[in-house]
């Protein structure tokens, strides 16, 4: 909790020594024997699931004080207890421990099952010396205790009674247990461990409950305060909201709704409540944890098990110095000495903060503190009357760095179980109706909304809100609907919409497109910037006899901007443009909203075909630098792939010599020599020798053109700088 009264930090904080061994409380000095009540006079709950709880008791001299706390609070309560005291300190705080009787019995001769009867106790304390008294006095060590069963006379039944067997100096006598007046054990230390067992026992069999003893010490009359943090129901806001007819101010109600589930009545405490969102957790404080230790073999004697060497080297230079340096500040036994050095240094830390504690503070030092975020210093005023007699007062709100804080002025009185429901602001807020077109929400129509600012100095919590509607300053009121709203900063506006506007239709229609924006020509690559338009029109048709003020929510997309209408115009929220427009009662209209990226797309200019360098030419979306450059670009490529087409053919012509000269060397191996046909064949196959030889020097003159062509090509493109 991040605030506290003033009345607590007046007096010292002291330092607590938690001891969960109750016979620990009795080792202060003269303290009192009876407890003193502690009464709860504080509450300050958070939005957080935390409450704070403060008890005050007036003490003299040195006392024990209790406190009983709900098993499932202990660990809450161990983490969080804080003591006040003006004049004095607490000795030590203790509690019965969690741990199973099993556990608490540990240390005890007798277990929790010896006392199911006395003749179990007698015989779990075999040898234990024993005094009686009665009929018979009897004083000697315990040997055994034997149930008898006796029938009674004429059908009376039967009885069952325990004989008795103690050695004395006399020798081995026995008596009847019901018959002796009283037996007491003669020794004092063995009848204060039976009585411990008897008080774990009484103290175990409230499992839901734990008794905090707190003994304090100190001098004279003084007040005590004890306060804790412990898990509670989280109070709820909840609104009202009275609109008149026009767009004045409307009227906010608002009320907490409080839960005592605490298991204790309140009786005119001082309440608090605190909307924010403070860091909160539990820890198992109230558990017993056990550190795993390695088992180490017991040594026998004679038994030698050297440590392995393992080398050394030389001392380190200065160390003697920096331990010299050490003990000259009287540091090293801080570092050395442990716990007995930590005590000392933290009761010197403990003085400075007495010191502090007891400079004189003033109202304007508990504001500063509470502007700055630290502990909330509120002067209390004294408790006349609970709000259980009385109408609730509004609370009184004061803002701090991380939350807002509400202090009932008077007292309140709530019964253990019961809630009750206290008003935060009753006061005219700001308030403008609208339609709020949501597509999210319904495609078709928008909501019926008020756009609701804070003008106050502080902020108000989320909670539900219920809208009504005044006719007129004498009007009938009604109901409108309910509304979420989530906390409102103070000086923040939050738009709250409570039912859906049939009377209003909304069409929308969207549409994407692309245009070239810009380009350049730099190192032989053609950076071109295109400009993505996502257009939406909505169309808006208002009630025949109602004028329409309309909130359009927009979605932003990341990447995009608005282009239209202009950004200055809109408001943003995390994820929507909001939009206001407006149209005259029984109107239709409509109204664009552009969103735009630019898209950056690098081309290779060497790798675009003709067809593309003449498109890029002839586009009127560039400038005529650049359209000149492509033109030029697009006839050095129409004589690339005249050359390259010349190769190409050149080159099919050679291939088909090639086959046509397989063909005839095929035939000559197949006809015989010095026929007609062979000759013939010999004839064809010089006539294609020639040919072979003009179509090679066209395919070296191709070659040499489409060098030369794709060389002019690639020099123009890389002298381009446009």
């Amino acid at each position: 909790m991040a605030h506290m009264h003033s009345t607590l930090a007046r007096g010292r904080i002291a330092v607590l020594a938690f001891a969960f061994a109750l016979p620990l409380l009795g080792s202060v000095p003269g303290a009192a024997m009876g407890a003193e009540a502690l009464a709860l006079k504080r509450v300050m709950l958070s939005t957080g699931g935390v409450g704070y709880f403060e008890y005050e008791a007036t003490i003299t001299g040195n006392a024990e004080l209790s406190l009983i706390v709900r098993l499932d609070q202990v660990d809450d309560v161990l983490k969080s207890i804080v003591v006040f005291d003006e004049k004095g300190g607490a000795a030590s705080i203790g509690l019965a421990g969690r741990e199973p009787l099993s556990q608490i019995f540990r240390g005890l001769p007798i277990k929790a099952r010896d006392f199911a009867s006395p003749a179990a106790l007698l015989n779990a304390l075999q040898g234990a010396k024993v005094r009686t008294s009665g009929p018979r006095q009897i004083e000697g060590r315990l040997i055994r205790v034997v149930a008898e069963t006796q029938r009674l006379g004429q059908g009376g039944g039967t009885i069952t009674r325990h004989r008795v067997s103690v050695m004395t100096e006399r020798g081995l006598e026995q008596f009847i247990l019901e018959e002796a007046g009283s037996l007491r054990f003669v020794d004092p230390g063995l009848q204060a461990k039976i009585n411990a067992g008897l008080d774990a026992i009484a103290n175990h069999r409230l499992r839901d409950r734990r008794t905090i003893h707190i003994a304090t010490t100190g001098e004279g009359q003084r007040t005590i305060r004890v306060g804790y943090v412990v898990g509670v129901p989280l109070w709820k806001a909840s609104y009202r909201l009275t609109l008149p007819n026009d767009d004045a101010k409307g009227h906010l109600q608002g009320w907490a709704v409080i839960e005592n589930m605490s298991g204790k009545d309140w009786n005119g405490v001082e309440l608090t409540l605190v909307s924010g969102n403070p860091v909160t957790f539990r820890q198992a404080l109230y558990t017993a944890y056990y550190v795993d230790r390695p088992e180490v073999p017991v040594e026998v004697m004679g038994r030698i098990l050297p440590r392995p060497d393992t080398g050394a080297v030389g001392a380190v230079p200065g160390q003697a110095a920096i331990e010299g340096d050490f003990r000259q500040q009287g540091r090293l036994g801080e570092i050395r000495g442990g716990r007995a050095d930590a005590a000392r240094g933290l009761a010197r830390k403990s003085k400075s903060s007495a010191d502090f504690e007891k400079k004189p503070r003033s109202r304007a030092f508990a504001q500063e503190r509470l502007e700055a975020g630290m502990m909330r210093d509120v002067v209390s005023e004294p408790v006349s009357r609970s709000v259980a007699n009385m109408l609730p007062a509004r609370a009184e709100a004061t803002e701090a760095l991380s939350q807002v804080v509400f202090r009932l002025p008077m007292g309140v009185t709530i019964k253990a179980g019961h809630s009750m429901m206290t008003p935060i602001i009753d006061r005219e807020l700001p308030a403008e109706r609208l339609a709020y077109y949501q597509p999210g929400t319904h495609p078709r129509h928008p909501l019926a909304a008020v756009i609701l600012t804070n003008d106050t100095k502080t902020g108000l919590p989320p909670g539900a809100l219920t809208l009504y509607e005044r006719a007129g300053a004498k009007g009938a009121t009604g109901y409108l609907g309910d509304a979420q709203m989530n906390g409102l900063p103070a000086g923040e506006e939050r738009i709250v919409s409570y039912a859906l506007d049939g009377k209003t239709r909304i069409d929308r229609e969207v549409k994407r497109r692309q245009t070239i924006a810009k380009g350049k020509i730099l190192h032989g690559v053609f950076e071109l910037t295109y400009l993505e338009q996502q257009s939406t029109t909505y169309r808006v048709k208002a009630p025949a006899r109602e004028d329409r003020r309309l909130l359009f929510e927009h979605p932003r997309t990341p990447g995009w901007t608005l282009a239209k209408p202009p950004e200055k115009e809109t408001k943003l929220t995390d994820k929507h443009y909001r939009i206001r427009y407006r149209i005259e009662k029984g109107r239709e209209a409509s109204f664009e909203v552009v969103l735009e990226r630019p898209r950056l797309s690098k081309i290779v200019l060497n790798g675009l075909s003709t067809a593309q360098l003449v498109g890029y030419a002839k586009t009127g979306k560039l400038d005529d630098g650049l359209r000149q450059a492509f033109a030029r670009m697009a006839e050095l490529k129409r004589q690339v792939e005249s050359q390259e087409h010349r190769l190409k053919r050149a080159t099919e012509d050679q291939q088909e010599i090639f086959k046509d000269q397989k063909r005839i060397r095929d035939n000559l191996y197949r006809i015989p020599r010095n026929t007609d046909l062979h000759r013939r064949y010999l004839t064809k196959l010089d006539a294609q020798e020639n040919k072979l030889e003009r179509t090679l020097k066209e395919i070296e003159a191709a070659k040499k053109d489409v060098d030369r062509t794709k060389k002019a090509l690639a020099d123009y493109i890389g002298k381009l700088k446009l």
